[in-house]
């Protein structure tokens, strides 16, 4: 039997530990920053939006919390995402799981994971 990805994430304490890192990166990021600094001004804002993020990593990955939020594609709507900033998403995202020590098969699952979201993301 094969270790589920959200095994291979670190369960739900993992995950959200991921996300954080993320978000962190995503505010350095000065391709993105700017999308992500009204979040960073309103705590109560950014955790919400924490919390959708890891809820639906976690579920996507396979884990027991349900996504309850809005799809990739209304929550992404009208916001003109580029190819480029969808782009430097991934890699920080990838930056995230390299940080955490995640093995480099689960990094090619979740990479594979964000190349098949981006057009209900990206030019929305």
């Amino acid at each position: 039997m094969t270790t589920s990805l959200y095994e291979r994430l670190g369960r739900t304490e993992g995950i959200r530990a991921l996300v954080d890192t993320v978000a962190a990166a995503h505010l350095a990021n000065p391709v993105i920053a700017k999308r992500f600094m009204p979040l960073a001004e309103d705590p109560a804002r950014l955790k919400v939006a924490l919390r959708h993020l890891a809820d639906f990593m976690e579920a996507g990955a396979g884990g027991p919390t349900p996504y309850t939020g809005k799809s990739m594609i209304d929550a992404h709507r009208g916001m003109n995402i580029s190819g480029e900033e969808y782009l430097a998403a991934m890699d920080d995202i990838m930056g995230a799981l390299a940080t955490h020590g995640i093995d480099e098969a689960t990094q090619k699952d979740v990479l594979a994971m964000l190349y098949h979201l981006k057009p209900t993301i990206a030019h929305l």
